[in-house]
């Protein structure tokens, strides 16, 4: 492996994990799997699975105390997402879709509309079905976000 960009994967409900590694594979990244339980990971030196505590917030707070720039953080977390740009890393949602300075304010404000209306007991719909298309377009995003990463850290 050499030195480069760190991939991190916040894996509990992480649909992309096997895109994550092959990607990680190619460029001979680094990819950490960060959860709150146990989860089957493939045997490679660039994995490496972190179980952390059971608690809220707890695999975020570890991906984001470490995260940073040329870095690039899986996770449909939007507070992590915040946590991690502002630390200079890149983040990803599973299905392509990346978080960036200039969305994350109005991803925060929707989740806390959303938290406000499930708060009054009003039915909220969860994300669309996950399909191939994201499959794919998450593919594509990862792989121009390692190439942004690794002009980062030259």
């Amino acid at each position: 492996m050499t030195s480069g960009p760190i991939i991190y994967i916040d894996a509990d409900a992480c649909p992309v994990k096997d895109e994550v590694y092959r990607v990680a594979d190619r460029y001979r990244l680094k990819v950490f799997v960060v959860s709150n339980t146990w989860i089957n990971t493939p045997r490679a030196a660039f994995i490496e699975q972190v179980v952390v505590d059971e608690g809220p917030d707890v695999a975020d707070d570890w991906i984001a105390e470490r995260a940073g720039p040329g870095d690039v953080v899986v996770t449909s977390d939007i507070p992590l997402a915040d946590r991690c740009l502002k630390a200079g890393a890149q983040a990803l949602k599973s299905n392509g879709q990346p978080f960036t300075p200039d969305s994350i304010g109005s991803a925060l404000a929707g989740r806390m509309v959303g938290e406000h209306l499930r708060s009054m007991g009003v039915a909220t719909s969860g994300p669309p079905p996950f399909g191939p298309a994201d499959r794919s377009r998450f593919l594509q995003a990862l792989d121009q976000a390692v190439v942004r990463a690794k002009r980062v850290i030259r």
